[in-house]
């Protein structure tokens, strides 16, 4: 890589571009990772700062994470019997046991992908 420099008054200044930067957006589950790796795998972090491929991997966390996420609720509700039938007679506990699930869903992403 070559650099070139534009002079500015009695100085030369390099002509500096920063690195493209993948589309996408971070979403929650990719900045419980940022915030995860920042304070407890600091040199990895680090690196991938550094290396520019930081930005790439939360948002390929948080897509997965989020597809994690809807199996999960979705083999969970079927298994424990949480259908629109019960939705329908019994809004509640509905709601009761969907909260189970997801916080369950939850506690299995953040062990599986967001804290390795």
């Amino acid at each position: 890589m070559e650099l070139t420099y534009t002079q500015v008054g009695d100085y030369l200044l390099p002509n500096l571009v920063m690195d493209p930067q993948p589309e996408g957006n971070v979403g929650v589950w990719g900045r419980r990772r940022k915030r995860y790796l920042k304070e407890r795998r600091d040199g990895t972090y680090t690196a991938m700062v550094l290396k520019g491929t930081l930005t790439q991997h939360l948002i390929d966390t948080d897509k997965a994470a989020r597809d994690m996420m809807g199996t999960l609720l979705r083999q969970m509700a079927q298994t424990e019997g949480v259908t629109e039938e019960l939705k329908r007679r019994d809004q509640l506990a509905w709601v009761q046991r969907i909260n189970s699930i997801r916080s369950r869903a939850e506690e299995i992403v953040r062990h599986e992908l967001i804290e390795v």
